[in-house]
């Protein structure tokens, strides 16, 4: 028997660094799956620990909400070792390639994609604004939303860098993500995890301060 489908949970350390800047950073790294099979939601730092973790299930796929480095710096060496496919949104190519100037992806993710693993469907959702290319995943049968950085506990990903703004953003979670089930819970690319009900209420003000 595979089990139930479930999510799992691991928090990886290193560096974030765009626009000659370099920061101390920990990333959620988010498995999905069961015993037999799972997605990895962003390989950030420590491909060794995301290994580890994945154990020896099969690794369908390893999934890119956007592509800075502290998402992707560790994509290529799980890649590696389990043969599973990188996927990321082409409008994210820019980012990627400041990172991995010499590896492609090997699957262009699109809005409206099912990823199936462990018989759900992860559906992508296309939300630029934290970076053009920036997806996430809707988990119904979990009741989950995987938001990478565009939105987290209390407001949302940052848009004071390149290939970022504030105003897609804004319309990326208001169209997109606030129209989500209120009971859906919203795990972060960092931080603590939040909810579609706990942030609603907040989208007018996040726009009136500029956020």
């Amino acid at each position: 028997m595979a089990g139930a489908p479930r999510i799992e949970h691991l928090v990886t350390s290193g560096t974030f660094s765009l626009d000659g800047g370099t920061w101390e950073v920990d990333n959620n790294v988010w498995l999905v799956g069961d015993d037999d099979e799972v997605v990895v939601i962003d390989a950030a730092h420590d491909a060794r620990s995301i290994l580890a973790a994945v154990g020896d299930r099969r690794l369908s796929a390893i999934v890119c909400t956007h592509a800075h480095d502290d998402h992707v710096n560790a994509a290529p060496d799980v890649a590696d070792v389990t043969g599973a496919p990188i996927l990321l949104h082409p409008d994210d190519q820019v980012l990627w390639k400041m990172v991995h100037p010499n590896r492609r992806p090997d699957r262009a993710l699109a809005d409206g994609d099912v990823l199936k693993v462990a018989g759900i469907g992860l559906h992508v959702l296309h939300t630029p604004g934290h970076a053009p290319g920036a997806v996430c995943l809707h988990a119904p049968e979990l009741g989950a939303l995987f938001s990478g950085d565009t939105l987290f506990a209390g407001g949302p990903g940052a848009t004071g860098r390149s290939y970022s703004d504030f105003g897609t953003i804004i319309t990326s979670i208001g169209d997109r993500l606030l129209t989500l089930p209120g009971e859906t819970v919203v795990h972060t690319g960092h931080g603590e995890t939040t909810s579609i009900a706990a942030e609603s209420p907040h989208l007018q003000e996040w726009a009136a301060r500029g956020w």
